[in-house]
């Protein structure tokens, strides 16, 4: 089974994300299961999701406390809770940004998540949207392929502009 932790804060589309990534999983022939964990309910705080992908049915419906990749949405989180809490030893680290940081444990990969979606002008509330760009991300990191990416993205939303994003992180992930 493979385990994937979300950190992201209210608002990113961390929870949604979540549910993406579990829907291109299931189009590619896997099980696959989301699940968030919801701290004070409110734009900026902190959120925790989580997404386990199989070949076999899985009958686990919990939290993950040993994930196989850490996404981290907004790196400010990483000043406040330990994200690689429980990273298994071969584990990988996706980040939103720019450019590597340092102290990241594990094989990490980083891109500009939110440079994207500022650019595909994906923002709601003042915030940019993350959930469809990180999707070309992982499908780049070979955890979801790109078409399943791109028609869980065009199942969810109707804007082409979430393709187009999840299309350029594809292109612009980096180890």
């Amino acid at each position: 089974m493979y385990e994937i932790r979300i950190h992201s804060r209210g608002g990113q589309g961390g929870v949604t994300a979540a549910k993406l990534i579990a829907l291109a999983a299931f189009r590619d022939g896997k099980h696959a299961t989301a699940c968030p964990f919801y701290g004070a309910e409110r734009r900026g705080a902190p959120v925790v999701s989580f997404v386990r992908i199989d070949d076999e049915p899985i009958k686990i419906y919990s939290q993950i406390h040993e994930p196989d990749l850490v996404i981290v949405l907004d790196t400010s989180i990483m000043d406040v809770v330990d994200v690689l809490q429980g990273l298994k030893p071969n584990g990988e680290v996706l980040l939103n940004s720019p450019h590597p940081i340092a102290g990241c444990n594990g094989t990490c990969h980083h891109v500009d998540l939110t440079g994207i979606a500022l650019a595909e002008n994906l923002v709601v509330a003042g915030s940019p949207i993350l959930n469809t760009p990180v999707l070309g991300a992982l499908a780049k990191m070979g955890i979801v392929t790109l078409p399943s990416a791109r028609t869980a993205i065009r199942e969810m939303f109707s804007d082409e502009r979430n393709v187009k994003a999840a299309e350029a992180a594809y292109e612009e992930l980096k180890a």
